[in-house]
């Protein structure tokens, strides 16, 4: 069965390049968010394998979303995604339960990789 990914990026572009990755090697995409507020209902909605997060977004950051996320599943599984010179915020991240980062722009082998190691 292919495992459900949450996609959650407040840039559309992103949202399209990473779902692009994920369905041609065999993941279906569960849903869709443009910030983290919405990430946090959406995750509780459909229960994604694992959340792709982006770290800067309007309304509620990534880092948040994270921990409202793991607050309420402390098993979930959240890859960040984060542009480059972002390093304190991945470490503040991966603190606040994130299991791995991608950096921007997406590079489908790198993306890969951090899904198969999420996904344990």
């Amino acid at each position: 069965m292919a495992k459900r990914v949450l996609i959650v990026d407040d840039a559309a572009f992103m949202r399209m390049m990473i779902r692009d990755i994920l369905t041609k090697n065999g993941f279906e995409v569960a849903g869709e968010a443009e910030n983290g507020q919405r990430a946090v209902e959406m995750y509780q909605e459909l229960r994604p394998d694992v959340v792709t997060m982006d770290i800067t977004m309007p309304e509620m950051d990534g880092i948040t979303a994270v921990k409202e996320i793991k607050k309420r599943d402390p098993g979930a599984r959240v890859i960040m995604c984060s542009a480059m010179g972002q390093q304190m915020m991945v470490m503040e991240a991966i603190q606040a339960g994130a299991l791995d980062f991608i950096v921007k722009p997406f590079q489908q082998e790198r993306v890969l990789q951090a899904l198969a190691k999420a996904l344990g």
